[in-house]
Parts: C-alpha cells; structure tokens; sequence
C-alpha cells in the first residue's frame, strides 16, 4: 500500500490564516463580494434598528403618545417596525443569493484548479500519492470550502457587525453598566482561542482519517475482481471499516472539543450579559434608566448573545475549513520536475517518421535511487525505422518509452527526438508527435466512438471508423448494441481483454504521429486477434519510426533491429536471424519460447 505524502511545502502552518489562501480565487469576483458585503451590512444594521425600534414604541408609542392620540401613534410604530421586517427580509435574501453564488463559484474554480495542477503531475508524484487521496480532497475538503465561503463566513460576518454594533449601542445606552460587561467578555478571549487551537488540529487529524478511507475504497474498488477471486471481501471490509472507525474516533474528539468551546462561549457571554441585564434592570427600579432604554438593552443583549453563540460555531466551520484549505494548497503547491522549458526548442516536421536518440542514459526511479532501470543505455533509431526491445521483466524495456514520452528526465545522459533534447522540448509538441498502445489498455467511461476519437479529438466519424478498421475493431464496435455510439463501461468493462486493446490500438492509428510506441501492443489477443491486428499494425508503421516492447518473440522477428537488454543495459543487436545465430538470451528465450 502507497503511503500518503507528507506534502512539507506547507508543514506548520495550522491557523486560520490558512484561509487567506483563498485569496487568488475571490479577487476575480471583487464586485459581487463587494456587493454582499454592502447587503451584508444593510442586513446587520436593520437587525440593529429593532431595539431602537421597541424604545420608540414604549416610550413614545406608550408611555408618552403624540397629540394624534396613543393608537395612531401605535400604529406608526409598529407600520415602522414591519417596515425594518421588509428590509432585513430583502436585505438577506439579496445576501444569501450573492454569498451562494460565491460559494458555488469559487469551489468550482477552486476543484478545477486543483484537478488540472494534479493532471499535470509526473508519475512521480502517483508513486507516493493514493488516488483516494486526491479523490478526497476534490470532493469533501472543497465541500467543506463551499460551507465557508458560501454561508459560515457570511454568517461570522453579519453575526461580527451584530455583535460589535450591540456593544457599541449597549454601551452608548448604559456605558459604566456594559463596559463592566465587556471586561468580562474580553477574559473569555483567551481560553476560547486556546481550545480553538485544539479544535483546529483535530480537524484537520479527522479529514486525513476519511481521506484514508476514501484512498482505500479507490483501490480495492477499481480491483474487485482480484479481491473476490482470492475471496479477500471479508478482510477488504475489515480494513475499510477499520479505517472508518479510526475516522469516526478522531471525528468524536474534534465533536468534543468543538462542543466544549461552544458551551464555554455561550455560557460566559450569556452570563457577562445576564450580569449586564441584571444592573439594567436595578437602573430602571431606582428611576435612572427609562422602560423603552430597559427594552432596547433587553433585546440588544439578545442580539449580542445570540450573535455570539453564532461566532462560536461559525468559529468551529472556519476551523474546518482551515485545515480543508491548507490540505488543497498542498496539493497546488506541488511542482512537477517535468515542466516545459522556458524557451523551448521546436521539433522539426517529420514526415517520413522521427529520428530518436539515447546517449549514455542512465536513470533511476526516485522511489528506487539506489537501482538503476537504465544504465549507459544508448541507441539511435533512424526515421521509419522499426525498433523493438527484448528482455527479461525489470530489463528497462518500459523505462525507454517513459523516458521518451519524458514522464521522467534521466539523470545522465540526453534523450532526443528529431535532433531535439526531450527536456529542451515543448511537452505538447513532444508527446503530440507520439503514438502510444501501452500493455494495459485504457477504455474511458465514453462510446466507443469517443474512445477511438481520443487519439484525435477533430477527427471525423469517417476517419474514426477507417482506424477501428485498421485496428480489426470495427467488427465487433458495428456488433454492440448501438454501434460505435455504445456507451463502454467503467474502463470497459463490456470489452473483453482483446477488443480493449484493439480500440487502444485504433486510437494510436488515428494520432497518425510519426512515432509510434508499442509497449506488449498484442499481448491480451488470442492468436487469430493478433495475426489480424499485427497485420494492422504493420501496415500502421509504415512511414513512421515504431519502437515495440514485446515479451513474445514472434511479434518482432520483421523488426529492422531487434535490441536485447538486461539489467538496463544493451547486450546485444541485431535482426532476428543474427541474434539467433549468435546464441546468447535472445537465442535462449526465443528456443523456450517456440518450443512451446
């Protein structure tokens, strides 16, 4: 099993500042952010007019009414207040709708960007890296992003102007009386931040744990058939439940500590407030504060308390949403070691196929440094010409072609194609120019028709079905229930092994690049299938420089020069009859081979 990255780019970083990362992805849309904030604000203060509101009421609607009499005046107050009801009722729902917008819009650009940065990783970085993982934070961390931006930093807002306005009219209604109250608020400050900090590490501890679930349920689910056929589903759901209780466990202490902040902000504001409500009251009963002022306190306290209790779970989402955001930043601020140059080198046109060229390569896979795949590997391959590589497993066969399509840069030595060093090359310029059919074909959740089209996505349908000819996969395509518009299956699961290969093969046809790579190209046909389709392929290398992989002998012997390797190293050339000739491994495995 991969372990997941410790991705140290942004080690340490555990507050909410975090969350000023979001930056880049809210700048674009200054205006509507702009114009929630004016919503936001109009919002707060209507809610902050009520108590003025009821003072007016009690004492000029009550106590003291107008010459007009005390039901006109009644009315008028109370036609005010439904008139503050309609603005804080337009006032929200204009803020609502803007902040949603926002919380939708920078997810999604937020996922994509984060989707398109890990598309652009090297194989690297999926040596240490569980699909799951990634998967993870696409899904829940933006999730819990989109509940910030678009609803609980709103609310911490809008609860924040409330609760300051409060206390600012608290304290211009009664300023001995609340600013005792605010003495007492300041020294809840301190604890409170300390168990946020706590809150803070365990959630970010609790979305690693679902983050590691979700890495196992990718893997064993995209390897069902393997699980069942060693009857392994009882262990794979121990683990995952496992997993899951690991997640849950972590889930209950961070619940823990997030209800025991809250509980603490509630109970000590409401009990500074109570206080200050208390001293209020003694005011009114000793003839130093009015009913109507009593009433305003009453409900300003309201709105102070109720906008903390608010703060503080708002306080626990923001937490969240840190460590949500730290965990999406450390997968951006990964860099690939394959990029473009910044002047990169075009590669000359090459109409009768390219010319390729190892010079003393040799390279070893980062999670293996000490084992060399190649080791002072060097060949030239002339235009149109076909090349294939023999050997044992774990010889470097693959490691030439990867190195080719620069998924890694060798350590010594150059790899050019058409004059032009690989890593002085534009990567779309290079791997645009190259046709691949790797050993395990990929078939997407598409028709076959866009499966085939994936080589060249402006092709026509005409062009599309002249290469499933070529491949022998038009046959079975026109068989399927709607043709070529027959939708595939997860990885082609309606396909046997051959015909997934075939329409692999068809989409490197219709790249029509003048490299082609074959790598075990026919090594899931049965014997009929693969006369048929190396056929094709044959007749697919004209014009082109074809390098093959292959561990069956049979498919190479028309090869221009057959190279035998070892241990990332040439130890031998030739054609076929001049190999055999020579004894050597190529004799002896092509003796095991066909006397079979």
């Amino acid at each position: 099993m991969a372990d997941t990255p410790s991705f140290p780019a942004l080690a340490g970083k555990r507050t909410l500042g975090s969350l000023r990362q979001l930056l880049p992805f809210l700048r674009p849309y200054r205006a509507r952010i702009a114009l929630a904030l004016l919503f936001l604000l109009l919002a707060a203060g209507s809610t902050l007019s009520f108590p003025l509101a009821l003072r007016w009421l009690i004492d000029g609607g009550l106590l003291h009414p107008a010459a007009g009499g005390k039901g006109a005046a009644l009315g008028i107050h109370f036609a005010g207040l439904f008139g503050l009801a309609v603005l804080l009722g337009l006032f929200s729902a204009a803020r609502y709708y803007m902040v949603s917008w926002l919380g939708e819009r920078v997810t999604a650009d937020l996922r994509s960007r984060v989707y398109a940065h890990v598309l652009g990783q090297s194989p690297q970085f999926f040596e240490s890296t569980q699909t799951g993982e990634v998967l993870s934070r696409l899904t829940t961390d933006t999730t819990l992003v989109q509940t910030v931006v678009g609803s609980s930093l709103s609310m911490g807002l809008r609860n924040a102007v409330v609760f300051l306005g409060g206390m600012v009219m608290l304290v211009a209604t009664s300023p001995r009386l609340m600013l005792t109250v605010v003495a007492v608020i300041l020294l809840v400050v301190l604890p409170a931040v300390a168990i946020g900090r706590r809150v803070r590490r365990l959630s970010r501890a609790s979305q690693d744990r679902v983050a590691d679930s979700s890495a196992i349920a990718a893997e064993v689910l995209n390897a069902v058939p393997t699980v069942q056929s060693y009857t392994r589903e009882a262990d794979e759901a121990r683990r995952f439940r496992d997993a899951a209780e690991a997640a849950f466990a972590t889930a209950v202490r961070r619940s823990r500590m997030r209800a025991l902040l809250t509980a603490f902000v509630i109970v000590a504001l409401f009990g500074a407030l109570i206080y200050g409500l208390y001293l209020g009251t003694v005011a009114v009963v000793e003839g130093r504060m009015s009913a109507g002022t009593l009433g305003q306190t009453v409900l300003y306290i309201g709105l102070v308390a109720g906008s903390a209790a608010t703060l503080a779970e708002v306080f626990g989402d923001l937490l969240r949403a840190a460590g949500a955001t730290e965990r999406l930043m450390e997968l951006l601020a990964e860099r690939s070691p394959v990029t473009d140059p910044l002047q990169p080198q075009p590669l000359a046109p090459a109409p009768g196929g390219s010319a390729v060229q190892f010079a003393h390569v040799r390279f070893t896979y980062p999670s293996r440094p000490e084992q060399p795949a190649l080791d002072d590997f060097s060949l030239r391959m002339e235009p149109g010409e076909t090349v294939a590589l023999v050997g044992p497993s774990g010889a470097g066969k693959t490691t030439v072609l990867q190195l080719l399509l620069r998924f890694y840069d060798a350590q010594h030595g150059a790899v050019s194609v058409d004059g032009v060093r690989t890593d002085h090359a534009s990567l779309a310029e290079l791997r645009g120019r190259i046709g691949l059919v790797p050993q395990d074909a990929v078939i997407f959740s598409a028709s076959a028709m866009d499966n085939v089209r994936y080589g060249r996505p402006e092709a026509t349908d005409h062009e599309v079905i002249e290469a499933a000819r070529a491949a022998q996969a038009d046959g079975f395509i026109r068989e399927l229930p709607q043709g070529y518009h027959t939708y595939l299956g997860e990885r082609g699961v309606r396909l046997s092994g051959g015909q997934r290969q075939r329409i692999s093969i068809a989409r490197a046809i219709l790249k029509n690049a003048p490299l082609l790579l074959l790598d075990e190209a026919t090594s899931a046909l049965d014997a009929q299938s693969e006369r048929a389709v190396q056929a094709a392929l044959e007749q697919a290398m004209q014009g082109r420089t074809t390098l093959v992989i292959a561990h069956r002998l049979a498919t190479v012997q028309r090869a221009d020069r057959i190279v035998v390797m070892d241990r990332g190293r040439i130890i031998d050339m030739g054609t076929h009859a001049e190999l055999m000739a020579r004894g050597g491994l190529y004799a002896n495995l092509a003796s095991l081979q066909f006397m079979q």
